[in-house]
């Protein structure tokens, strides 16, 4: 099941995808009754997607994200591949839809793309066992950890380079029937190929990430988790428009602009 965040007429809603963009019409919502975060109906009601403003699937109280998840990845920026995973936060004002844009930094000069694989929490949650981590996921969706690279480097703590405003693209929705093992991963730039992976190439998996994340602190619905990105990152200039593409969930793109 599909389920997306949008608005429409000014009021704010989850509706479950039906249909693909094959149809003669179209995708449409059919509007649930309540959130996705307990049970809830479909009313029946529906709208095309093409009539609705898609908005992040979630509104996270945290972005728990995870660097160096990949061993390519990690040599392309001259790391190691660290033994446990290492876990950074970008903060909800990051958080940013599909087909909004991504404000360039004016502190930073080499802001790149990362494409990932965000894992959607569903219950809240802490000390998860590992035979429990099914129960605690909502589901899944695509997003981009955008980052000034040139200040990840000038910087010991990441706080900056990786939670600036607008610097995380999530959606376009949330699919919640998904095996995340072996997802193939792609990022475009303005159409050209710049990033291909498999999540099956990750260092730590899924479950994992939400054992070692959930013994240090409780995670609550809608929070998100990344699971870092493969190898291929690369600079992102204004103009430019970026798509991650996620086997199984669809394409979230979203245009570069000059911050304001």
């Amino acid at each position: 099941m599909r389920i997306a965040r949008f608005s429409i007429d000014g009021n704010v809603a989850f509706g479950v995808v039906e249909g693909d963009s094959s149809a003669k019409e179209g995708p449409v919502l059919d509007i649930i009754k309540g959130h996705p975060f307990a049970e809830f109906e479909r009313s029946g009601q529906t709208v095309p997607i093409g009539k609705v403003r898609l908005l992040p699937p979630v509104l996270p109280s945290k972005v728990v994200a995870i660097g160096r998840n990949y061993a390519e990845h990690a040599a392309e920026l001259g790391h190691e591949v660290p033994d446990v995973p290492v876990a950074f936060f970008k903060p909800s004002t990051a958080v940013t839809g599909p087909g909004d844009p991504i404000a360039y930094p004016a502190f930073s000069s080499e802001v790149h793309y990362e494409a990932e694989l965000a894992v959607v929490i569903g219950r809240m949650c802490r000390e998860v066992p590992r035979d429990r981590v099914k129960d605690v996921i909502l589901g899944y969706t695509c997003a981009n950890d955008v980052t000034a690279r040139d200040v990840q480097r000038s910087e010991s703590q990441w706080a900056r380079a990786k939670g600036f405003d607008s610097s995380c693209p999530l959606g376009p929705w949330v699919e919640t029937e998904l095996d995340p093992a072996d997802l193939g991963i792609m990022c475009t730039v303005n159409g050209e190929q710049r990033q291909l992976g498999r999540t099956s190439d990750m260092v730590h998996s899924v479950a994992d990430l939400i054992v070692h994340i959930t013994e240090a602190m409780t995670l609550l619905p809608g929070d998100v988790v990344l699971t870092g990105t493969p190898a291929g990152v690369g600079p992102l200039n204004v103009g430019d428009e970026v798509a991650v593409t996620i086997e199984g969930i669809g394409t979230l793109t979203n245009k570069v602009i000059k911050r304001g």
